[in-house]
């Protein structure tokens, strides 16, 4: 094993305070977007960190300036349209949880975008395009970052073969003309990139072209000024190359007639009108009507055997070609090269004695570990002796094993003879015999101390021990509102956003000279460096959305709340949350009420926790503004972010999604369409928490005392979510 890829923080400290010997990697489920982050993943112990796929180049730069753990970075394939970590989209529609590998995509379904009850846009509007990274490779390279991340997720082996292919090729041509500058370099790939390979008769770009993608391809949020080309609202799966468009159709005979844009054989398959087709014949459009295997751009053709609902103009999109997959076939059916680990053996065969044999190795894992076995007494050479050539030929016939031997070195007497099989048995014995010692010494025979007092099958139900106190966020503030009038909360929580707006500023000094206050931390921070003097408020602490955040407050000497968006599973990322200053942790939404107790319980002597039981639950955190539709800001966008006006997304389902756009750093929130809405009296969290998005301010009392009656809300708005 070479490194455990982890984005549970309870799991990766536990793993590296057991088998600190295996390097940890921080995946893009960390939400590491910020130089803060991975100082803080590095200092906990972390090895590598796989970044957010929403940094630009610059912003890559100065992080790789300021860190000596190795960085990895996404450079093609499939872009979430949500910041990794932060999504709960599938989790609350489907109960597939994204956190957890189990992403059912709502993002690449349709959506209508509405401003209050007028239709802005529609399609797939939360699909973006796959990242192709290629130019951006030789400043990536050059700047050092360690590993180049493709996206794979139930991709063939096909697309896998021929987009590494594409990767490999000019990561070393790059390498191999790293003297160049970076304009020299992109010219040279920019030449190569669209050259004609024989075999498929389709350019590099073709080729990644046809491997998969929607619409094109992207640069995602490589760019430091705006990307509009981000999302293909068109079609959410693979678009294929574009062909030509239908000029004539015989449908007695099911013939299409086109000019071909591209290369088009028998046995490619294409689509019209999301109709897949395989092409079974193909002929010249000429007097004599020609049938070929394959021709190019340019020329006129039919295809046969074509039914179904198909109109003149219909565009056609190749998106299987024949002899693409015949040229990648041999890199993935044929090549069985594993990452070798290399071996020394050492054979002594003499007379009167045991033949013997003796392995090692001197790579990583399998340091200080030697295997001695023996066979029988060879026999005297009736015909012909063995070899030394006979002995190593056998001994080296590892086969598609993952070991390799490098070194063997031989001690016999001339004369003697030993059966092959006697010969390939020993060998086999002794590489059985090295595994399992490996394994043995790598073992960790840990006693897992009992983290549950809750038993699944205990039918008598748990008396929570006390009530806890109510806190409030206030995700969304009136001017015009009182907030100290409220009654029967402890804390309250305002977003980072309000201490920035001078409107606010006398609303929230009220507020702070009554209530616990608390600033509430957003999920995406990449700028420290202007964060408002919050000297002149009653601040008692902050709540802290992302782990980079930590360090940034922490010499203020105030109280540190976890917030969920930690994804806070199970009590040893409360344990490592603690010892960074945390002292109340508030409980991942995705949890249901057995896993909660299980978590209140055994957490009760280190942290505070508190549960959300009320409030529309924020389902994506988005680098992209779908009013502006740009991932950044720009000059000419009109602003509709800036209104008053009520956005929301139309699902295929009729269920509205609120969105609220964020200017100040281009961040959309969308939130569910149904509240959350729970009856905690079956578990005994510190505190429970209401979020306040949409609701009036003179509904607010009346949700506070609803929720300290321990009473939920019923109705169709209404939702237990994973509770």
């Amino acid at each position: 094993m070479d490194a455990i890829i982890v984005q549970d923080l309870g799991l990766a400290t536990y793993l590296l305070k057991n088998y600190p010997e295996i390097p940890l990697h921080a995946s893009t489920q960390m939400t590491t977007h910020n130089l803060a982050g991975v100082k803080q993943l590095e200092n906990l112990g972390f090895s590598r960190v796989v970044l957010s796929r929403e940094l630009s180049i610059d912003e890559i730069k100065y992080i790789k300036e300021n860190t000596s753990v190795e960085l990895e970075v996404f450079i093609h394939g499939a872009l979430c349209i949500s910041y990794s970590g932060q999504c709960l989209m599938s989790s609350a529609i489907g109960g597939r949880s994204g956190n957890r590998g189990l992403c059912a995509q709502p993002c690449r379904l349709p959506y209508e975008l509405y401003e209050n009850d007028k239709i802005l846009d529609s399609g797939y509007l939360l699909s973006p395009r796959d990242i192709c990274a290629i130019d951006f490779l030789p400043e990536l390279i050059k700047m050092g970052i360690t590993s180049f991340k493709i996206e794979g997720r139930m991709k063939n082996p096909t697309y896998v073969g021929i987009v590494t292919k594409f990767y490999r090729k000019y990561i070393d041509l790059i390498s191999q003309n790293i003297y160049l500058n970076n304009s020299e370099l992109l010219e040279l790939i920019n030449k190569e990139i669209n050259l004609k390979n024989i075999d498929t008769n389709l350019s590099d770009k073709e080729e990644l072209l046809q491997s998969f993608n929607r619409g094109g391809f992207s640069s995602g949020h490589l760019f430091s000024s705006e990307n509009k080309n981000l999302i293909f609202k068109e079609k959410p799966n693979n678009m294929g190359i574009y062909i030509g468009n239908i000029s004539a159709i015989n449908e007695n005979k099911g013939h299409l007639s086109l000019t071909l844009k591209n290369v088009l054989s028998v046995g490619d398959k294409i689509s019209i009108n999301n109709q897949i087709y395989t092409v079974s014949e193909l002929m010249i459009n000429n007097q004599n009507f020609d049938t070929v295997a394959n021709t190019g751009n340019g020329k006129n053709v039919k295809i046969g055997r074509m039914k179904g609902n198909l109109l003149i103009g219909d565009k056609i999109y190749k998106l299987e070609s024949t002899a693409l997959n015949k040229s990648i076939l041999p890199t993935f059916t044929q090549n069985k090269n594993f990452k070798k680990v290399y071996l020394n053996a050492e054979i002594i065969i003499k007379e009167n004695t045991p033949v013997s044999i003796k392995i090692w190795s001197d790579e990583k894992f399998y340091k200080d570990i030697k295997v001695s076995l023996s066979s029988e007494i060879p026999e005297k050479a009736q015909n012909q002796p063995i070899t030394k050539d006979t002995v190593i030929n056998q001994i080296s016939k590892t086969g598609d094993t993952e070991f390799e031997f490098k070194n063997i070195f031989i001690k016999m007497d001339d004369n003697l003879f030993i059966p092959i099989n006697k010969l390939n048995d020993l060998r086999r014995n002794a590489i059985s015999e090295l595994e399992k010692l490996v394994i043995k010494k790598h073992v960790h025979n840990l006693k897992c101390k009992n983290i549950s007092n809750y038993s699944y099958n205990n039918s008598e139900r748990q008396t929570p021990k006390s009530t806890p106190s109510i806190s409030l966020l206030l995700n969304t503030m009136f001017l015009n509102f009182d907030y100290t009038s409220l009654k029967n909360i402890e804390k309250l929580y305002i977003p980072l956003k309000y201490f920035y707006d001078s409107s606010f500023y006398e609303i929230i000094k009220n507020i702070t000279n009554k209530f616990n206050t608390y600033v509430y931390m957003p999920n995406i921070l990449k700028d420290f460096k202007n964060l408002p003097n919050f000297s002149n408020f009653n601040i008692k602490g902050f709540v802290i959305s992302n782990i980079s955040q930590i360090d940034l407050v922490k010499n203020l000497n105030l109280e540190l709340i976890g917030n969920y968006t930690l994804n806070i599973y199970n009590t040893h990322g409360i344990e490592e949350l603690k010892s960074l200053g945390i002292t109340t942790a508030t409980i991942s939404p995705e949890l249901n009420k057995h896993e909660i107790n299980d978590i209140i319980n055994s957490s009760s002597n280190l942290c505070n926790t508190e549960i959300i039981v009320y409030g529309r639950l924020p389902l994506m955190t988005n680098n992209y503004c779908y009013l502006g539709k740009s991932n950044k800001c720009y000059k000419s966008c009109d602003k509709k972010c800036q209104k008053s006006t009520n956005f929301y997304l139309k699902d295929r389902m009729n269920f509205d999604f609120k969105i609220v756009p964020d200017n100040t750093s281009c961040i959309t929130t969308i939130y569910n369409s149904k509240i959350t809405s729970i009856k905690y009296d079956e578990v005994a969290p510190s505190s429970v928490r209401i979020d306040i998005l949409d609701e009036s301010p003179q509904d607010i009392q009346n949700i506070i005392d609803t929720v300290k009656k321990k009473k939920k809300f019923e109705g169709n708005e209404y939702t237990n979510g994973q509770y």
